[in-house]
């Protein structure tokens, strides 16, 4: 392999490990707020417990991302040091205002919010939780902006032998057409991956009916969250494809494996791509595709044969399965939350160990959803870094040996590897130990 590819691998391998917690300290940011601003109505105890027991948890996972995060960043100079120098002033920019107005208030408060229990006033507690939540949302923000101005660039300009991008409206870069689309999905993302985190575990402890009261009353915050992301990821989901359909046609054309050159589009449930027959077997919905872009099932799409092949997107099969699996997935969730939801409603859910267990395994779902949309995403927009202005094989660093990336990226993975492994065995730790439990019972069935 050469140097461009593996460095593909590795900024792919490393962003995929460093996003399994983002998505979860958002969403548990989230929950945490909700669970502190319960307690500050009800003054019920066991609300005051399930903050301290997921702060714990948000801490790890929190130290974990920082960790993680920072890595990508120093991959941008060694890596791709063509792409910092072509758009260091917008992408820059962008990761500064990250820095300044998210990582920094979320630090900030994060000491108060961890140590302040019994040093501070249970609302300055509270307005610390809100800040640490708001910090990881504003980072979210920021780094979604980076990224979809890669998908569809503006506000920018390349003045005539300058050789980089330079910022003409920074709002514009801000507010790119795809931005708040795609904000909004990775945000109904985190909030299902915390959702589902706090049921997981809750429903761990119904089924071992170990701290009983306390997962039941930490269930029931769980589900009713789960609904709103779910509900939230199906709208936002939508939307989003609306926006590639626009500005990113080819990757449409890529994700349902529409070859012909303009013809109605098809919805497929499941399928095989074959590339070399230009052919999908598998269960279609004719014209649905046509039909969710323009609400007219006959209205022709462009097909892959629509673009040149080198402007064609790689890896149709990894695209159409990743796309289908994510899409498959979802629905299972939205399903499984309102099952949950009317359970709960009728008083019969804990009753059903077997679904307690799938909620036990229900963490990995948005995992595994988040980690396929991204790949549908950044696979999907290739060949380009920069949407039609930047090719990923003119943004690597150049004179970069091949063997000095496949030495950083053997010795990524043994990092990685021991690092997940404490992870697991820490959280582990914390769920066995459990929230320290008060006198509670009465106020559990209560909440």
């Amino acid at each position: 392999m050469d140097s461009l590819s593996l460095s593909r691998l590795q900024f792919a391998l490393t962003t995929a490990f460093h996003y399994i917690f983002p998505p979860l300290s958002i969403g548990l940011g989230v929950m945490l707020v909700y669970m502190e601003g319960m307690f500050l109505k009800t003054k019920l105890q066991i609300y005051e417990q399930m903050t301290k027991f997921w702060l714990k948890i948000f801490g790890l996972i929190f130290a974990l991302g920082v960790a993680t995060g920072i890595v990508l960043e120093f991959e941008f100079g060694t890596n791709w040091a063509n792409y910092s120098r072509y758009v260091g002033d917008i992408f820059g920019s962008v990761l500064a205002a990250e820095g300044i107005f998210a990582f920094f208030l979320e630090s900030s408060f994060l000491a108060l919010l961890l140590f302040g229990w019994n040093r501070v006033s249970s609302r300055m507690h509270f307005f610390a939780t809100c800040m640490v939540c708001l910090g990881s949302i504003l980072s979210a923000v920021w780094i979604v902006v980076a990224n979809s101005w890669m998908q569809t660039p503006v506000g920018f300009h390349i003045p005539p032998g300058a050789g980089r991008a330079q910022i003409t409206d920074f709002w514009a870069v801000v507010f790119n057409p795809s931005a708040m689309v795609r904000l909004s999905h990775v945000l109904g993302g985190a909030l299902q991956a915390g959702a589902f985190l706090v049921l997981s575990i809750s429903a761990y402890y119904v089924v071992r009916k170990k701290h009983l009261e306390f997962g039941k009353a930490a269930f029931k915050l769980g589900i009713i969250a789960a609904c709103i992301g779910s509900l939230l990821q199906l709208g936002t989901g939508h939307l989003s494809a609306m926006v590639v359909s626009k500005y990113q046609p080819a990757k449409l054309a890529a994700i349902e494996a529409h070859f012909a050159e303009s013809a109605p589009g098809d919805l497929y449930i499941a399928g095989w791509v074959d590339e070399k027959q230009e052919k999908v077997y598998g269960i279609a919905i004719p014209g649905m595709l046509s039909y969710l872009v323009h609400f007219d099932p006959n209205v022709p799409l462009p097909g892959l044969k629509s673009f040149p092949p080198e402007n064609r997107p790689p890896y149709l099969q990894l695209l159409f399965q990743a796309y289908h699996i994510m899409v498959g997935l979802g629905m299972g969730l939205i399903g499984l939350s309102f099952l949950g939801l009317f359970l709960y409603w009728r008083g019969t859910i804990f009753d059903k160990p077997w679904l307690m267990w799938i909620f036990v395994l229900s963490v990995l779902g948005p995992q595994i959803a988040n980690q396929l949309g991204w790949i549908v995403a950044e696979v999907g927009r290739q060949p380009w870094i920069v949407y039609n202005f930047l090719r990923t094989s003119d943004a690597v660093s150049p004179n970069l040996p091949a063997g000095q990336v496949w030495a950083s990226l053997v010795l990524f993975g043994i990092v990685y590897t021991i690092l997940f492994a404490l992870f697991i065995v820490v959280l582990n730790h914390k769920i066995q130990q459990g929230p320290e439990l008060a006198k509670i019972s009465e106020e559990a069935k209560q909440a």
